[in-house]
């Protein structure tokens, strides 16, 4: 059976369907087998609506739809103005402020390919008019960008939270250690890599300049202080945070900055539409696929045939950053973390794993692989929005994958990165 379900999966795949065409079809064939027919189809249907009837999915279309107001608002631009007018002027320091801008824009949208477009686009052309070379650009913008996976909000955390029932207010919090080590390990990289280019420095801003920009970013600086500040002191749940940062966006955007007007709120919530039910339509075909897996003990019979629950803590982390950082180099990441979490459970459990400390890593997996070839999802996106070739955006990315690898085994071998904050934010 899980031979014939797999089979189904590839073939279709390799034809060319989007991916939630063989995630069905392979629920329905792992159905007909286990059932002898489609005569109970409605059991399947009803897992599927289950998939998507949690309370906290309703974060995911608020998230988005706030990524999309600042994204064609404002708020981009004046993160990056704030960050370039300090650090702009080191050596290398306009691809540490396109790094530093990806971190905080994630931390106001939780979208990678949101912050691909908000930050990327302005921020490219300085950086290959600066001489950085459009390889590293491409690389470090793409990369950079997956950091929103880690910092709150996140949608990939929101899924996992969901699917594995854990908190997700702590899994928010947990993210943002990893988040700023990746962030650190970046800068230094930038930095090197503008000493050994010779890459000229941008002018130094002045005090006046920086104040300005300091005052002109404090609006956008109030999102991360809603979601974070917010759970943190338990004023909101995170669904209720995303909630808040829809007004916050609509009142800064539409009112404060002015930005945009109200025709612009038809294609917003068009482009919203569009995303969150492709979103929700991943989720309900997964929820189905893994309840068929799951209903059949086929988690139990792939961990016992690889022997990975008797490798110990370690093992099993190692097992779960291989799967997820190969599985999401093909496949999109939602998916991954939907067929792949039910998986690794009963491992997971039977090893007292923290499942905060595995969501972590599992998130940071999921933004590893998004960035790398053959099929990583933010490559695309760059190749889209910068009309580059497939080869020319992939160039660069080794040195940046590498580190992302470097993190992850940091997180394993100091859960502490990813639970210090987790453990000083919940402590009872």
């Amino acid at each position: 059976m899980t031979t014939i379900m797999v089979t189904t999966m590839i073939v279709l795949l390799l034809l060319g369907f989007p991916m939630m065409i063989p995630l069905v079809t392979a629920a329905a064939v792992g159905f007909y087998l286990m059932f002898n027919g489609f005569g109970q189809m409605d059991t399947l249907i009803q897992q599927m609506m289950a998939g998507i009837r949690p309370a906290s999915l309703i974060a995911v279309p608020m998230f988005i739809l706030a990524a999309d107001i600042m994204t064609r608002g404002q708020s981009a631009n004046r993160l990056i103005d704030m960050v370039m007018a300090f650090i702009g002027h080191i050596k290398g320091g306009l691809a540490v402020s396109t790094a530093a801008s990806c971190t905080l824009f994630g931390a106001v949208s939780g979208s990678t390919q949101a912050t691909v477009v908000a930050v990327g686009s302005p921020l490219r052309p300085k950086m290959l008019k600066a001489g950085y070379s459009d390889s590293f650009t491409l690389a470090l913008i793409i990369n950079s960008s997956d950091i929103a996976f880690l910092i709150p909000p996140s949608i990939g955390m929101i899924i996992y939270g969901v699917i594995s029932g854990t908190s997700i207010a702590e899994l928010f919090i947990a993210g943002i250690g990893p988040g700023i080590l990746i962030l650190l390990m970046f800068s230094v990289y930038c930095m090197s890599y503008s000493f050994i280019k010779d890459v000229p420095t941008e002018a130094k801003a002045s005090w006046r300049e920086r104040f300005t920009a300091v005052r002109q970013a404090l609006w956008p600086l109030g999102f991360p202080v809603i979601i974070v500040g917010g759970i943190y002191g338990g004023i909101f749940s995170p669904t209720e945070a995303a909630a808040a940062c829809v007004l916050y966006a609509v009142i800064l955007e539409f009112v404060v900055f002015r930005s945009l007007k109200l025709p612009d709120i038809y294609a917003i919530a068009k482009s919203t539409g569009l995303i969150t039910a492709v979103v929700f339509i991943l989720v309900a075909v997964g929820n189905g696929f893994s309840w068929i897996i799951s209903f059949a003990h086929i988690p139990q019979q792939i961990l016992a045939a690889v022997g990975i629950q008797e490798a110990g803590p370690i093992g099993v982390m190692i097992a779960i950053c291989v799967a997820f950082f190969v599985a999401c180099m093909f496949v999109d990441p939602i998916v991954v973390i939907l067929v792949l979490t039910p998986i690794f459970a009963p491992a997971v459990a039977s090893t007292g794993l923290d499942p905060v400390l595995v969501g972590i890593l599992i998130t940071l997996q999921v933004a590893i692989g998004s960035a790398t070839p053959p099929f990583g999802c933010d490559i695309f996106t760059a190749i889209a929005i910068f009309k580059r070739p497939y080869f020319d955006v992939i160039k660069g990315t080794p040195p940046f994958v590498f580190m992302l690898i470097l993190a992850a085994a940091l997180l394993i071998m100091f859960p502490q990165i990813a639970l210090f904050l987790r453990d000083l934010a919940f402590a009872d």
